[in-house]
């Protein structure tokens, strides 16, 4: 009888330890923002630089910020408006990203590279651009009388 309470006690914790394995997977899962970058309906994923990405997503950029961490540009086209960003490293990427996810949204992301706009736009954009959608949930609560629109981000800046 004493090998019992031991095989029970390595039943659990080898449920547990599978357990812990499933919900391990789903997050990484949940955390993909749709997994794969492409897809049998989408190109492979756009790199280049910011006039180059433009002209791929039939864009002419409007230049709103030109630094070397930094390009931004607006774009409107047939689809509508977005914006159009680029980087110098994945972490700037990241980072930017970390910060516009407070303003909720789409963004098409790529290497290096993010578009942001409304949801149809950026599906649009995946069709030329390829690129992993994100999508984030406004949480940010604005005491301006735009009640926090994302028109005041400095990342959404649609001027």
């Amino acid at each position: 009888m004493v090998t019992q309470p031991q095989t029970r006690r390595g039943q659990r914790s080898g449920a547990r330890a599978a357990a812990a394995v499933l919900a391990g997977l789903a997050l990484l899962t949940a955390c993909g923002g749709g997994g794969r970058d492409d897809g049998p309906d989408f190109p492979p994923t756009a790199t280049g630089t910011l006039e180059q990405l433009a002209s791929k997503a039939h864009c002419k950029p409007n230049m709103q910020t030109d630094a070397q961490e930094l390009r931004q540009a607006n774009c409107t086209t047939g689809d509508g408006r977005y914006v159009l960003a680029t980087f110098a490293t994945d972490r700037g990427q990241r980072e930017w990203i970390n910060e516009a996810n407070d303003y909720g949204g789409s963004y098409l992301v790529g290497r290096k590279w993010v578009a942001v706009g409304e949801e149809g736009v950026v599906a649009a954009l995946r069709g030329r651009l390829g690129g992993t959608v994100e999508t984030a949930s406004q949480h940010h609560s604005g005491s301006g009388a735009d009640g926090g629109s994302e028109g005041g981000h400095s990342g959404h800046h649609m001027s």
